[in-house]
């Protein structure tokens, strides 16, 4: 018999597990260690963090689903990787930490691992966005269902408030944005702002309102991937005209090529990519933070810290990059990984964030005072399960003796995405931004042009694509509760 355990039980790690369930039968053990007891979909953090939805409606209780699946379920943190084990005679394993409140600490052996832990939100990066890991006093976040409850609290105190003042007084603002010069995950906060804005005229109070964008990416609609292409009506557009675009129709200012280095109550300070410093006030703030590695520590069997080996500087796990050091025009697509398996020990692999880029995929860029401020490569959403699922396929295949090396990839350079941005949550009055990419990384060897498939990337707003975003939301937590033709339903 064989283990396969999933650290992390995310989007990559929960699909991850589950396929792997269900495609090993009773022969072989799934085992999940996540520290958290709920799952949460991710992308409606967003509705959540302005009334639209409730925590209930984007989570669920995790150990029935596990246990529905076969799969062991361990609610704790895990802490290390000893890949080696202690002597010939042992397995390698993993030691972990329960969060049930008891603080236990175990050792659990593996025949394979999958790190799909997601990223530790690294709010201590900036000087008073966060307490290390948890958000402050002064800015919101909807990285986390329970921040988005939080969100939303805050902002209803203060439309409360607005509504009470007269038309003459100042306008309230609210900064929306990353919090940070090496951020990923503007998705998030796009979508933030928007539905802050929609949820701001439908209480009547837009017009007593300043909305502001402010972000790492050297302009609007960079999303951290190079930006893209649209070709429509026989026009090609770039993404910085497609978002602007929007920006400008709904009355939002922008802040672009910011690093937030600092933050106090009601104003947060920021250097700009010419170097000059700034400051911003606002009344209500949600701010993304960086992401960085969880902090797992590898250990040989001699107990040899071998953390170095497995991780990249960033906590992120190695796998089949190329990690060489080289100026960044001289990357090629075939640079990222394919089958996401570490180059050193061959029964290990990292989905998802848990992954290390072998590059920005936007171009790096510093302030003349040094400071990188240019935004991580995105690896959430759907490129996730896709990764979560072509490692499942390929463990199994070697579980099985079909293959002694993976059997799937997932290279995000031959890889599309779709995306459906909210724009605005309501039944009638909802919007969102559906956007196709393909591939995710651009590969200029294939499509020399503009790096993508022109047929296949694509980019509208509409009524129609807030349907589809609510409809995906029903259809996703469905998927991850196993219920009938779960597996149908795409990544």
């Amino acid at each position: 018999m064989a283990r396969v355990i999933v650290m992390g039980g995310g989007i990559s790690g929960h699909t991850a597990a589950t396929f792997a369930a269900k495609w090993l039968g009773k022969k072989h053990e799934v085992v999940v260690v996540t520290p958290n007891k709920l799952w949460n979909w991710i992308p409606s953090n967003v509705w959540v963090g302005v009334g639209g939805m409730t925590k209930k409606d984007v989570t669920f209780d995790l150990a029935p689903v596990y246990k529905k699946a076969g799969i062991i379920y361990h609610q704790a943190k895990a802490l290390s990787i000893h890949p080696e084990g202690k002597d010939d005679s042992h397995k390698s394993y993993i030691t972990i930490e329960s969060t049930k409140g008891d603080g236990a600490v175990s050792e659990i052996e593996y025949d394979y691992l999958i790190n799909a832990t997601g990223p530790k939100l690294n709010f201590g990066a900036t000087e008073g966005l966060g307490k290390g890991t948890t958000i402050g006093e002064h800015t919101v976040s909807v990285c986390s269902a329970d921040h988005a409850v939080h969100a939303n609290q805050e902002l209803q105190k203060l439309i409360k408030q607005m509504k009470k003042q007269p038309l003459d007084a100042p306008k309230k603002q609210f900064l929306v944005g990353t919090g940070h010069g090496m951020c990923t995950c503007q998705g998030a906060a796009f979508e933030y702002i928007f539905n802050v804005e929609h949820t701001l005229k439908a209480a009547g109070v837009r017009n007593k309102a300043e909305l502001i964008w402010i972000s790492n990416e050297q302009f609007i609609g960079d999303f951290g991937m190079g930006a893209m292409h649209i070709d429509r009506g026989g026009y090609r557009t770039h993404s910085k005209i497609f978002t602007e675009s929007i920006f400008a129709e709904r009355d939002l200012n922008w802040i672009v090529g910011a690093h937030v280095n600092k933050v106090e109550s009601g104003k947060v300070h920021y250097e700009l990519l010419d170097g000059t410093m700034h400051e911003q006030t606002f009344d209500f703030a949600m701010l993304i933070p960086p992401f960085a590695g969880v902090g797992l520590k590898a250990f040989g069997k001699d107990g040899s810290d071998i953390t170095d080996t497995i991780f990249a500087p960033n906590g992120m796990m190695k796998v089949d990059a190329n990690y060489t050091p080289k100026p960044f025009d001289e990357w090629k697509a075939d640079d990222w990984p394919s089958s996401l398996q570490n180059p050193t020990y061959k029964n290990l692999f990292a989905v998802g964030i848990a992954f290390a880029p072998p590059h920005p995929i936007s171009k790096p860029m510093k302030s003349p005072n040094g400071t990188m401020i240019t935004p991580t490569p995105p690896r959430t959403g759907m490129p996730s399960a896709i990764m979560g699922k072509a490692v499942a396929h390929s463990v199994c295949d070697m579980i099985k003796g079909k293959s002694d090396k993976p059997t799937h990839t997932a290279k995000m350079s031959q890889m599309g995405a779709a995306c459906v941005a909210s724009t605005g949550k309501g039944f009638f009055s909802g919007t969102a931004a559906a956007m196709t990419v393909y591939p995710v990384v651009p590969d200029y060897d294939t499509y020399p042009d503009t790096g993508r498939d022109q047929s296949l990337t694509t980019g509208e707003v509409g009524l129609s694509g807030h349907w589809i975003k609510h409809l995906l939301h029903f259809a996703f937590i469905w998927k991850a509760k196993l219920r009938p033709f779960w597996t149908i339903i795409p990544e």
